[in-house]
């Protein structure tokens, strides 16, 4: 891969969360979010995108979002179940995003918030269509995705760099 290689980073939150008493790493999903995490990986198998790494934070409701997600997609990318990604600020998400391979063009992050809608604002310089406008209209609700592009080296990820392409809730299934 060049250094003008066109990457994509698809920035996914988990998808509702249920509130029991437990630890909040260790929430698991509401009946909503069994219902939210398919419809989510339908839409990201309909963008035609094929994920070359998905990397996954380890609380239990991302990882359960992404294997409802995945069933439904076409193929499975490997999978790194990452604990930084658990509580992240906007500078360790792209610190991480850095440490990425330049092997990987297609990159899915599954994360949380106030962090994923953060990252998507950061990294989009522009934006197509009305992906932004939807963005900030709607916040970044669970279960919902933006699709970032850009070109260069991860290690060349930073404020600015990319396009949002696209941004889709599960109010727009």
């Amino acid at each position: 891969m060049s250094a003008d290689t066109p990457r994509r980073i698809v920035l996914l939150r988990h998808a509702k969360a249920d509130w029991p008493q437990v630890a909040d790493h260790d929430r698991p999903l509401a009946e909503r979010g069994r219902k939210e995490a398919p419809a989510a990986g339908l839409k990201l198998a309909e963008t035609g995108i094929a994920f070359d790494l998905a990397l996954c934070s380890t609380a239990v409701r991302t990882r359960e979002t992404w294997k409802l997600a995945v069933h439904e997609m076409p193929h499975r990318p490997r999978t790194s179940y990452e604990e930084r990604l658990y509580d992240a600020s906007l500078g360790e998400l792209i610190a991480l995003l850095n440490e990425t391979s330049d092997e990987v063009e297609n990159l899915l992050v599954i994360g949380h918030n106030p962090g994923m809608h953060a990252l998507a604002d950061a990294l989009s310089g522009s934006a197509e269509g009305d992906a932004a406008v939807r963005m900030s209209r709607t916040g970044f609700p669970t279960a919902a995705f933006a699709v970032v592009s850009f070109t260069g080296s991860w290690k060349t990820v930073e404020h600015g760099v990319g396009t949002l392409l696209d941004f889709w809730t599960p109010e727009d299934h």
